[in-house]
């Protein structure tokens, strides 16, 4: 997908690994509606990016994505200024085991919610002109941690829902593909708070740093970069891509007749 002249929402952009894709995106020339619910950061993002790109290229608007009635309203913005979405990264998404409930709001009924929210802009079938949704699970959706069980279930239902989405909008000929981004550890506030979140399962935290020493620390920036050749490449539909460091790798699947 060429991105000058599309427009691609993304939550949680105002820092760590949203604050990354939305640079890459507005670098390759797409318009960049910022959806955060921390309004301090995501105004000074957008001043920052301002000079570079443009007043024009970006909107950054407050928004908590466990509200439907915000996202609805966000990309119903999005559209009177940019006339479309093409794009929607769901991004957004916390670590704390003590807030259990909240975690699997965040991440998983949010996502939910505003890929179907926004399936009512992009879906072929209902006018639209068809798109991307970019999921954010992580390495913590293809295997087990035993100091994150509720973070990890959240990221494997991230990952069922965007295989099965993707097959159903390929079978019922909605035009819009998805994918899903499974980062190993990435330089961000979740990780660097890790061990002040982990409530009833505190003293598991050492079983992380085998996986970590071996693996090593990357920067969103390199997140990025997989979100940016997922968009680009449209051959790519119902896949997850494992990122680390120095390499990405593509999850492979049983399919469902197989099992």
């Amino acid at each position: 997908m060429a991105l000058m002249g599309r427009t691609a929402v993304v939550t949680g952009a105002a820092m760590g690994i949203g604050r990354a894709i939305t640079e890459i995106l507005l670098k390759n020339g797409a318009n960049v509606v910022l959806l955060d619910v921390n309004e301090g950061a995501g105004k000074s993002l957008k001043e920052t990016l301002d000079p570079q790109f443009g007043k024009d290229k970006s909107m950054f608007l407050s928004c908590n994505v466990e509200s439907e009635e915000q996202v609805k309203a966000a990309f119903q913005k999005t559209i009177q200024k940019f006339g479309r979405i093409d794009i929607l990264c769901n991004n957004a998404g916390i670590l704390n085991e003590e807030t259990w409930r909240k975690e699997i709001s965040i991440n998983v009924v949010s996502v939910v919610a505003a890929s179907f929210l926004a399936l009512e802009h992009m879906n072929k079938l209902k006018g639209g002109s068809g798109g991307h949704i970019i999921n954010m699970a992580s390495v913590a959706g293809l295997a087990a941690f035993p100091n994150v069980p509720v973070y990890v279930a959240t990221k494997h239902a991230v990952l069922g829902f965007t295989r099965s989405m993707a097959l159903a909008s390929s079978i019922s000929g909605y035009g819009v593909r998805f994918n899903a981004v499974c980062p190993f550890f990435v330089q961000t506030e979740l990780f660097e708070k890790l061990p002040l979140r982990l409530g009833q399962f505190t003293h598991l935290n050492k079983y992380t740093k085998p996986q970590f020493e071996k693996v090593g620390m990357m920067q969103p920036s390199v997140v990025a970069e997989a979100v940016l050749e997922l968009v680009m490449d449209e051959t790519k539909d119902g896949q997850a891509v494992m990122v680390k460091p120095k390499e990405r790798k593509y999850a492979t699947f049983p399919a469902a007749e197989d099992l």
